[in-house]
């Protein structure tokens, strides 16, 4: 019997969606929103109904009945938790209401719960949410006892990533399959925050906090501060908390130092001879290539591949100059862009088949 999916993906000024049948994607759209709009919610929680409707009426637009079987959503930023698929429950839908920091994505379980309820039968997951957390213990240690390590990073589309190049090396080595846990893989996630994981046969055992805080800077993201020049500038009067926020994650990175997180924009004026953005690209790309090797030191150097991914990942600068540096670690497979409504579908499809087991969150 044919299983029929709703897939919601809620980010910062978009909502994506999609609909599969089994493996077939019927529906996939990208609902922009304007900052006309969002400037109309205080909080982002108080988007919700907005959101939904907007998910109903595009549904209704393209003539798909609504009828489920499931609703999988975009994980949100919960406590750290193992990765997985959930089935969203009211410890989840509170956690998330609740949640500490604030992001679209939290929209995700919630939206997809809500439909899900209006139909007889119909289940709601989220799956490899951003918190997720397999680090081994050596590497939740800092320097104080009052700030351990946590990691927030694309985990749904660096493991569909991971599992797309098994699937490339088992067809090319049909004696040969392999699966995502039988490898040891670096994955560098190249966005508007870079995240750079190191999976030990199906674990991310070291990986950063790419959203506030931790690894190279991003197009949007500070990356590692020098921690005394932080603490002066929090002293400073200059700025306030929530000012100081948008100075490590938002107004950060290339947006601080060139005014765009734009890196076609910032290649073009590189070519035009602009020396500051050269100097500051490749100063990104130089702190990527660093977590990247300090990668391989995790796994010991036994390292299958390096998977670069993200929209960062188009870019033949970046990607060129990143090769020169890593290229002696080990064989390296590009492939740009994300795939998270894809990755959410065949999760979901997973378990419904009875292939991937179901994660209960406490």
């Amino acid at each position: 019997m044919s299983m029929k999916i709703l897939v919601i993906n809620p980010g910062s000024t978009s909502t994506k969606i999609a609909v599969y049948v089994d493996e077939i994607a019927y529906l996939v759209k990208n609902i922009r929103h304007s900052v006309e709009e969002l400037a109309n919610y205080p909080e982002v929680m108080d988007q919700f109904e907005f959101r939904k409707q907007l998910v109903v009426e595009e549904l209704e637009r393209q003539g798909i009945p609504f009828s489920f079987d499931v609703v999988i959503g975009r994980g949100g930023l919960l406590k750290p938790l193992p990765g997985g698929v959930y089935e969203v429950n009211e410890v989840m839908i509170h956690d998330t209401r609740y949640a500490i920091r604030s992001h679209a994505c939290n929209l995700g379980c919630l939206i997809a719960a809500d439909l899900a309820s209006s139909l007889p039968g119909c289940r709601a997951f989220i799956a490899d949410p951003g918190v997720v957390d397999e680090l081994d213990d050596v590497a939740r240690i800092t320097g104080s006892p009052l700030m351990p390590r946590i990691t927030i990073w694309h985990a749904l589309n660096q493991r569909a990533v991971a599992r797309h190049y098994a699937t490339e090396q088992s067809i090319a080595h049909p004696k040969h399959p392999v699966r995502y846990e039988d490898l040891n893989l670096i994955i560098c996630h190249l966005g508007g925050g870079i995240s750079v994981g190191a999976h030990c046969h199906g674990r991310a055992i070291d990986v950063n906090n790419a959203l506030d805080g931790e690894g190279p800077f991003s197009p949007e993201r500070a990356g590692t501060l020098p921690a005394g020049q932080l603490i002066d500038l929090c002293y400073s009067g200059k700025y306030s908390r929530d000012e100081l926020k948008k100075r490590i994650s938002g107004h950060a990175g290339l947006a601080a130092h060139l005014g765009t997180t734009d890196v076609p924009k910032v290649v073009e004026a590189i070519n035009k001879g602009d020396e500051k953005a050269k100097l500051v690209l490749d100063a990104m790309i130089y702190q990527v290539a660093k977590s990247i090797g300090a990668a391989a030191v995790v796994l010991y150097g036994k390292v299958d591949a390096i998977l670069l991914t993200g929209g960062i990942a188009y870019s033949d600068y970046v990607i060129s100059r990143l090769k020169e540096r890593i290229s002696f670690l080990a064989p390296i497979h590009v492939y740009p862009g994300e795939d998270e409504m894809e990755a959410l579908a065949m999760n979901a499809l997973g378990v419904l088949r009875g292939e991937i087991a179901l994660q209960i969150y406490r």
